[in-house]
């Protein structure tokens, strides 16, 4: 401990002598180290942390499969026959996202809500902070009702009072007690806040309790303790088989997905942040290769202290710990720095992460980040300290002795620096060339066609008052007024109410047949096409393309007979070769019901600017949303609403509230977002990864610049003698720096034969990312190449050209 305590004070003196070195260093490690806690910080709360539940490997999402999609959601039956048979799980839960317009003496005000069984609370282990969660009686039809607030709620319209347990709230015309508070920031459903939990099992809609529709019901359960997920999905194909059985109409061949609820959380986010972290780590690789080169010169000139320590009997390992502790150390100290720059990092990461990352509430600066911070920083020290403290366990004291004036070094120190910016070279390529491709796929995505006019589009949600929805007639005459009093709203070019899809928002799926096909024989077997029930405006309003027939109009009511338009990419794949117009699709959810085909309208992309190839081919159909069946009518308690508007969209909110609240004070308007940030949101995925990677990229392009600089300026000092003789015998300034620069150009070239084949091997780590660009794009390649060349020889002209000025009689005095 003596020994170390005085190698720790004769580093810090020495560091305190050259506070330019000292501070040069430190800045570049803790870049390097506040980059890679940053990113893992992110790794950790995503991906590494266990859920915040107990035994959180017990619990599992549970799908309904079919031949097309491996994850549906359930139908309430098949859920409460699956409750009742299976034998692996002790709880299973429902749950389903809804909203609900909060209704009372102050302005209506729309709320997050969650339908869920009375199992979701137990199953997650969710204590309530006041009163009590759903019970098991409450839970069905005729059950008393009441509703469980989240405490947002709870502060924001209670101010926390304790009182608030019994309150009545009319959650869209009907009055819930109030029975508990609970969190309103549950994981489950980071990011969304949510306001209201209720009883699934209240809900007696006809279509919710029919078995062969499935509306969004999410299923958990938690295993049995000894039970294995795969001793659970065999008794899920048996629970599988008797309803398959039971109902053959609906569930024939009917199967099911089981998957740990931490892999079906994180699934789709684990490859591109493992990519992140390998890209941040090759940041910390260039730090500590150039803090190498700066140590190894710096002890290049300290080499006759160490011979003369030698000498006076120092020991070899004795010289080696003494410069490993400065050099962890000085790592620690920058770690320490690296950690305020990776908080502030943090804060920036979670701020440009896309809405569809989970588990973002749980990503921070905790126990296990600081662990890695410390443990990185000794690494770090370690490695960049290591190739210096190698260089003096051999010391030949006699030509160090001799060299003492002169403070040079020889061969070998200055391979290693050589090595060590090639390293730099090939690293940078390889982050350069994955930033590139990203920034290729967004340019390749923006230019994709959605099939839409986004610019100057406004969508919205409203929230029907439950006294206009009294009955199907009324309900769609409140939807019909309801759209017109929005397009009364000066500098409003058209609007169209809308319920099921919205482009580059995902989809909502219904079964169907065509004419002259017979009928499938379950639900299971059914084709399945994007749905859109829309108004008259809405071609108009989204700025679609009528390729064929007409479009839905005002004259196509629930007195007319059901008409439907489909999309080119339905009529290619089920008309491929005869007319559609004419002919007519069947469908089981809107009816049974049989609509004409009257038109065709161009393919909207539905899964983002960047769908994959094989949804793209997914076919759409419209049917006019006043003909939505009598059995539809009580799921349009509200409605989606688009607006095409003359100047900026978001400009009009504050009318369309008003003149909301003037056709109806019980009806909320909510939710605006501008089209164009849906579809940019539809990207927001690419865009992160390309941000984080281009920001690594461009570190190491500054850290390797800064290290073939650093190493070139030792070079021309080490050779000032030689160009002295050089320039004395004759050689002209070009040569001089015809000699330095090529030998940083020789560097470069080494770097670039090595990073490129690098470069092109990880970049197939990114393919399944990439759109419209594959991973050995050229263009991107030899952009790659072109800049790294010109970083390079940046880097090299200043020293070469300091060369040239070397006055030769001074040079020579050195001898």
């Amino acid at each position: 401990m003596d020994t170390l305590v005085t190698d720790l004070r004769h580093s810090l003196r020495t560091l305190r002598k050259s506070p330019g070195f000292t501070i040069v260093v430190m800045l570049t490690l803790a870049l390097g180290i506040g980059a890679n806690t940053a990113i893992f910080s992110v790794v950790n709360g995503v991906l590494l942390r266990p859920l915040p539940y107990e035994n959180p490997n017990q619990i599992v999402s549970v799908y309904w499969k079919t031949q097309e999609e491996p994850k549906v959601s359930f139908s309430y039956p098949d859920f409460l026959d699956c409750q009742k048979q299976t034998r692996a799980f002790s709880l299973m839960a429902a749950l389903r996202y809804e909203n609900y317009t909060l209704l009372g003496a102050d302005d209506p005000d729309w709320l997050n809500a969650e339908m869920v069984s009375a199992e979701f609370f137990p199953l997650f282990d969710v204590k309530p902070l006041l009163g009590r969660t759903i019970r098991p009686d409450e839970d069905k039809v005729g059950g008393v009702p009441i509703v469980v607030i989240g405490d947002d709620l709870w502060k924001r319209r209670f101010r926390s009072s304790p009182n608030v347990l019994g309150t009545a709230l009319n959650l869209s015309g009907t009055m819930r007690t109030i029975v508990g508070v609970v969190s309103s920031r549950q994981p489950l459903f980071d990011p969304v806040i949510v306001d209201v939990f209720v009883p699934i099992g209240q809900w007696n809609d006809g279509l919710f309790r029919n078995r062969s529709v499935h509306m969004g019901i999410n299923v958990v359960a938690r295993l049995k303790p000894g039970v294995t997920l795969a001793q659970a999905r065999a008794d899920m194909e048996t629970v599988a088989g008797g309803l398959a059985a039971a109902y053959p109409d609906s569930d024939k061949n009917a199967a099911m997905t089981l998957v740990s609820l931490k892999d079906d959380t994180v699934n789709d986010v684990r490859g591109i942040l493992l990519i992140l972290l390998g890209a941040v780590g090759f940041v910390l690789l260039i730090a500590c290769a150039n803090v190498a080169n700066l140590l190894l010169a710096r002890y290049s000139a300290r080499a006759p202290e160490f011979a003369v320590r030698s000498a006076l009997g120092a020991s070899n390992f004795r010289l080696m710990s003494q410069v490993l502790t400065e050099s962890i150390f000085l790592s620690v100290i920058s770690g320490s720095l690296g950690l305020a720059c990776a908080a502030l990092g943090t804060r920036a990461i979670v701020t440009t992460l896309p809405s569809t990352l989970p588990r973002t509430l749980e990503i921070q600066i905790d126990a296990p980040v600081l662990a890695f911070t410390l443990v990185a920083s000794v690494l770090t020290g370690i490695v960049f300290g290591l190739l210096p403290a190698m260089k003096f366990l051999q010391p030949d004291l006699s030509e160090r002795l001799k060299n003492a004036g002169r403070g040079s070094t020889a061969g070998r120190s200055d391979r290693i620096r050589d090595v060590l910016v090639v390293l730099e070279f090939a690293l940078s390529i390889v982050l350069l060339t994955g930033a590139g491709l990203m920034v290729r796929t967004l340019a390749a995505i923006w230019k994709e066609d959605p099939g839409f006019e986004a610019h100057r589009v406004l969508t919205f949600d409203l929230a029907f008052s439950k006294d206009r929805l009294a009955s199907p007639s009324l309900t769609r005459e409140n939807v019909r007024n309801a759209t017109a009093t929005i397009e009364t709203v000066p500098g409003i070019e058209a609007a169209s109410g809308f319920a099921g899809s919205l482009p580059t928002n995902g989809a909502a799926i219904m079964g169907f047949w065509v004419e002259g096909n017979p009928k499938p024989a379950s639900e299971s077997e059914m084709n399945v096409a994007t749905w859109y029930a829309v108004q008259s405006d809405y071609l108009r309003t989204m700025g679609i393309p009528l390729l064929r027939g007409r479009f839905i109009s005002s004259l196509d009511t629930e007195h007319t007979p059901s008409v439907v338009v489909i999309d080119e990419s339905f009529a290619n794949q089920y008309f491929p070769k005869e007319d559609p117009i004419g002919k007519h699709i069947n469908t089981t959810l809107m009816g049974p019901l049989s609509s004409e085909i009257i038109g065709i309208v161009g393919h909207t992309k539905q899964f983002g600017l960047g769908e994959t190839k094989s949804k793209q081919g997914q076919p759409q159909f419209y049917h006019a949303l006043e003909q939505v069946p009598d059995q539809l009518t009580p799921l349009l308690t509200g409605i989606g609403m688009v607006a095409r508007t003359a100047g900026r969209p978001t400009s009009y909110v504050g009318a369309i509230r008003a003149a909301s609240k003037h056709f109806d004070a019980s009806q909320v308007a909510y939710q605006f977002i501008p089209m164009d940030q849906i579809v940019a949101d539809s990207v927001a995925s690419q865009r992160f990864t390309m941000i984080l990677l281009g920001v690594f990229a461009g570190i190491a392009l500054l850290l390797s610049t800064v290290g073939v600089y650093g190493v070139i300026s030792y070079l021309v000092g080490q050779r000032t003698h030689e160009v002295g003789v050089r320039m004395a015998l004759g050689a002209q300034h070009i040569d001089v720096m015809r000699l330095i620069i090529g030998h940083g150009a020789k560097l470069g070239l080494a770097g670039i034969l090595i990073g490129v084949p690098s470069a092109l091997v990880l970049a197939k780590l990114l393919a399944r990312f990439l759109f419209g660009v594959s991973p050995a794009d050229p263009a991107t390649i030899i952009s790659v190449v072109a800049l790294i060349s010109a970083a390079g020889l940046s880097a090299c002209y200043v020293p070469a050209r300091s060369a040239t000025r070397i006055n030769p009689m001074n040079a020579l005095k050195y001898e």
